[in-house]
């Protein structure tokens, strides 16, 4: 009899969590904009590398919010610090200082390099941010981008965002002229070079185009050619930032420095909120842009506490470490459909002889979460913190799909 009640409690359970699924289904199929190819998954809970569904299922997550949740779900420091911070002020615009607005800028600076910072909320606002000021202080209008380029869907973003798919719709730009250029090929950037060119944007590793190493002197021949042409330079390090290739920013992998720098994705640890940081003598003046929710006193708590953690953990060396020890793993995969096994840290490309979209779908059957980008290019990006035991998990479903 007891058996019996046990059994039909759990029968009733499952019952209510499948009206509870179908109903927030049929909410965002409802009242959200479908601009999104979602996976069939309510996801309600994560920790370090697991989320976890409103069923009680377990994955590792190999997505991160897409390389956002570099320090892990719900890091206990993050999410103290957001709480702290929302019981003292939450908003106040930039009409106003706030002192860990100015800790953070400081922060910044310190571990980026550059001079001074401008905040914003998102990766694509950074991008635009970025060229505004280097259309401002040039003078000029046009820039060059690289083929595969993803820098963000705004108008202004997406004027130097290569995929078709992404642009033709919202043509003509309403940003400046873009000429776009092979990736890693310096040479076809001194060709297009005009004397109207304000800045050439690249992303150090591209992430969205398949995870793309450029040559190794390619980015040093790219900063000469912008230093004899009076060119700036920028660096979408939206992506590949705070630790993600094991190195605070992936310039420092390269040894080159941008005069421009864009920031987002995991600068927050889970927390909206974007950047730019610049070198000596690049600044907005008054008036020349503005953010009201920029810099906001929960944002800014929170990347500072994403930025301790990563101190203190010492996730840049676990990232380099780890992303070595998950290459080796996936190059030694007993398959023969993978073409190449590339990366830098925990930014992970594993590009595949046909569409990927089948890996994905084991893999979430299987208690994984995978990204297929550039179609062909399985995307691993999870958290810092993965262990070694989550990546021999996850090879493990990989080599069974």
């Amino acid at each position: 009899m007891t058996e019996n009640i046990i059994k039909s409690e759990i029968v009733s359970e499952s019952e209510d969590l499948q009206v509870k699924y179908d109903s927030i289904i049929e909410k965002d199929s409802k009242y959200v904009m479908q601009t999104y190819g979602r996976q069939p998954l309510v996801l309600s809970e994560g920790k370090g590398a697991i989320v976890r569904d409103i069923y009680g299922k377990e994955y590792i997550d190999c997505v991160a919010g897409i390389a956002v949740n570099n320090v892990g779900h719900c890091h206990p420091r993050v999410v103290k610090a957001i709480q702290s911070q929302a019981e003292k002020l939450m908003h106040v615009s930039n009409l106003y200082y706030t002192e860990i607005q100015a800790e953070l800028a400081e922060t910044l600076v310190s571990i980026t390099g550059m001079e001074r910072v401008f905040f914003c909320n998102s990766g694509a606002e950074a991008v635009e941010s970025a060229m505004k000021l280097a259309r401002v202080t040039s003078g000029k209008s046009a820039f060059i981008a690289a083929e595969h380029s993803f820098h963000g869907r705004t108008i202004g973003a997406l004027s130097v965002t290569h995929k078709s798919m992404y642009r033709d719709p919202f043509m003509p730009p309403v940003s400046s002229e873009t000429t776009f250029v092979p990736y890693s090929n310096a040479e076809a950037i001194r060709q297009a070079i005009s004397e109207d060119t304000a800045a050439v944007i690249l992303e150090p590793i591209q992430g969205e185009g398949g995870v793309n190493i450029p040559d190794p002197d390619y980015l040093k021949e790219v900063r000469e050619i912008c230093d004899e042409t009076g060119t700036f330079l920028i660096f979408d390090e939206v992506q590949t930032g705070f630790g993600r290739t094991g190195t605070w920013f992936c310039k420092e992998q390269f040894g080159v420095e941008p005069d421009i720098m864009s920031m987002a994705k995991a600068i927050g640890g889970g927390f909206p909120m974007g950047a730019i940081a610049a070198r000596e003598g690049l600044s907005f003046g008054r008036g020349q842009h503005a953010s009201t929710f920029g810099g906001g006193p929960l944002a800014c708590a929170a990347a500072l506490a994403s930025i301790e953690a990563i101190r203190e953990e010492e996730l840049l060396k676990r990232s380099k470490e780890n992303g070595t020890y998950f290459m080796g793993k996936l190059r030694n995969m007993d398959r023969e459909d993978v073409i190449e096994v590339r990366g830098k840290g925990l930014m992970i490309g594993v590009e595949i002889k046909y569409p990927c979209s089948k890996f994905v779908e084991f893999a979430r059957e299987c208690g994984v979460l995978l990204n297929c980008t550039s179609d062909s290019v399985l995307r691993l990006v999870p958290p810092l913190v993965i262990t070694k035991e989550q990546i021999d998990t996850v090879v493990d479903v990989l080599e069974q799909a």
